[in-house]
This record gives structure tokens, sequence and C-alpha cells, in this order.
């Protein structure tokens, strides 16, 4: 099997390099993004906005502030809490908010758009090495001696197929991944935009119980 894989790449030609590459940058995009979405940015966001709450809810604002990690969701509600242990009205709580979130949310997004440009691209080597497969079975079939034409045929129509499947081989696996990524990446913005005006509300409406206020 691998000597038929390592043939099919000898007679795709050229083209089949530059495919790798894509494949190369297009896994190295997947494993850096899965990692930073499903591992270092995932959080069950009505778990811990019902922990938040009740500590909140209880006027243990330091607690809660604690209790933010380093995610993002966690990490833009933390700004609006340290503006309401400041002292801050709901409009620097929203500024706070609003802030952090400017900070934050790139890192959600950045990058995953790649996988859509890869796996286009790779389509696109792919038909372009078909092209020029098919040029070549055609310049064989016109010119070429006849005792070489049905070799130079085989060599030109091997290049176009090999060349087609092996840029959509790369493709499928990016869309797929871009797919699963960039919702993943809309599920958390989606929740940053949840549970920051749930939050904001919430810190509100303590801050009017304040004697005083």
């Amino acid at each position: 099997m691998i000597e038929g894989l390592a043939r099919a790449f000898q007679d795709g030609g050229f083209f089949m390099y530059p495919i790798t590459a894509a494949l190369a940058l297009g896994l190295a995009v997947i494993a850096e993004r899965a990692y930073v979405l499903v591992v270092r940015f995932n959080v069950d966001g009505r778990k811990f906005f019902a922990e938040l709450r009740k500590l909140i809810e209880a006027r243990d604002l330091a607690a809660a502030r604690d209790l933010c990690g380093d995610a993002p969701l966690p990490r833009i509600l933390r700004a609006g809490i340290q503006a309401s242990l400041a002292g801050g009205d709901a409009r620097a709580v929203q500024n706070a908010v609003d802030e952090e979130a400017l900070a934050v949310i790139p890192a959600v997004d950045k990058r995953t758009h790649y996988l859509s440009m890869i796996a286009n691209v790779s389509t696109l080597l792919g038909l372009l090495g078909t092209i020029v497969g098919l040029m070549q079975a055609f310049q064989a079939v016109a010119g070429a001696d006849p005792s070489q034409k049905a070799a130079m045929l085989a060599r030109g129509i091997s290049m176009a197929m090999n060349t087609t499947a092996y840029g959509l081989i790369v493709a499928i696996p990016c869309m797929a991944a871009y797919a699963f990524l960039q919702s993943k990446a809309t599920r958390l913005v989606d929740e940053i935009d949840e549970y920051s005006v749930k939050t904001i509300n919430l810190l509100a409406a303590v801050g009017s119980d304040r004697p005083g206020e």
C-alpha cells in the first residue's frame, strides 16, 4: 500500500508538492485551533454562570472575581466584576466588559478562516495539475513517436487523475474541520454575548441594592 501511494505521488508530478505543503499547513492550523477552542477556551457557560451568579447575589464579588479563569468568557466577566468592585456604575461595568471583549474575541476567531482558503487552494492546484496532465496527454497523441504514445498518454492521464484526487483528499478534511471549528468559535462568541449581558444586569441589580444607591 505504501509503495502504491509513493508511486501515485510520483506519478502526480510537480503539483503534488504544493498540495502537500497545503496539507501540512492545514494540519497545523487544525491542531492549533482544536487545542485552543476545544481545550483551552472550553468552558461550560451555563454551569460557570450559575456558580458566578450565586456569589454575586451573595455580594461576594471578590470570590466571584477569583472564580474567573483565563478562558475568554471568564476573562470578560471578570473585567465587569472588577469594575463593579472598584465602585463603578453600570456604565463603567459595561465599558469594562466591552473593552475586554474587544481584546479577547479576536483570539477566538483567528486563523480558522485559513482552512477554507487551504481547501480551495488545494482543489485548484489539483485541477491545475489535471489540466497540465491532460495537455501532456494530448501532446503525446499529437506529436510523439508512435512507440512512445501509449506511455506518454498513460503518464499524462495518471498525472491528471492523481493531482485531482490528492487535491480533494486535502480539501475535504480541511472543509470539515473548518465547519466544526467555526461552529465552535461561533458558540463561544454567542456565550460571551449572552452571559456578558446577564452579568452586567446582575451587577447592576446588586449595585442598586447597595446602601446610598
